[in-house]
């Protein structure tokens, strides 16, 4: 494999991991908000979905994701605005599939958060005149931030890792779809132990550090 390559396959799965981060905080942040503030009888059936990918094997979400993202689901309608065919076998639909995936990595620090300081702050904002959505940002915002870091660290960390999704709705194409994970596998396939040595060695270095900082910052909480 060489250096160009290489570089390309490391951006992709940077790129990827960024910009289904900052989906899933834009996602995940009313579903947590909703299920941290709902007395709804309905509120444990959505947070089973929402925690539906923690026990889902990767290739049957992966299945059923390609199917809905094939040129027959959704995924093939939104696909055909732009001319195009299907989402499957695309970057976007990487980052759909990546987003279902890593949800619950999200919204559960991010609800724990939002659960954790109470009422009392919303209703204290509320007597001194702020309206919710005043109140959501000048006060649950600042107040769940440790959350949403938490969240952030996960779903980055996650995303660069997912292998069984990405692969059965990206497939491997090179500069489209062949991320880290993937690029392994099609290395060990092929021979390459060596590069594929250096890829993995990356990766436990890059999960290593990602235990580390969300030990420190339990820590930092701890004695805050």
């Amino acid at each position: 494999m060489g250096t160009a390559e290489l570089a390309s396959i490391l951006w992709l799965t940077l790129k990827l991991a960024l910009v289904t981060t900052l989906c899933l905080l834009v996602v995940g942040t009313p579903i947590a908000w909703w299920l941290a503030r709902t007395r709804s009888r309905f509120r444990d059936v959505v947070a089973s979905v929402a925690a539906l990918p923690l026990i889902l094997p990767p290739t049957v979400l992966g299945f059923y994701l390609l199917i809905a993202l094939g040129p027959s689901g959704p995924g093939g309608w939104l696909a055909g605005l732009s001319g195009g065919r299907t989402l499957a076998f695309t970057f976007e639909g990487l980052v759909i599939g990546s987003v279902v995936y890593s949800l619950p990595f999200v919204v559960q620090p991010i609800r724990n958060a939002f659960e954790a300081f109470g009422e009392r702050p919303l209703e204290v904002a509320a007597t001194l005149g702020a309206s919710p959505w005043n109140a959501f940002f000048t006060v649950a915002l600042p107040l769940a931030r440790p959350g949403f870091l938490t969240a952030a660290i996960l779903g980055f960390a996650h995303t660069i890792g997912e292998f069984g999704v990405v692969l059965m709705i990206g497939g491997n194409i090179p500069g489209e779809t062949r991320v880290i994970s993937v690029a392994i596998y099609d290395l060990v396939e092929s021979g390459d132990w060596g590069t594929a040595h250096l890829l993995s060695a990356g990766l436990v270095l890059f999960s290593f550090t990602v235990i580390m900082v969300m030990l420190r910052l339990g820590s930092a909480r701890g004695e805050g």
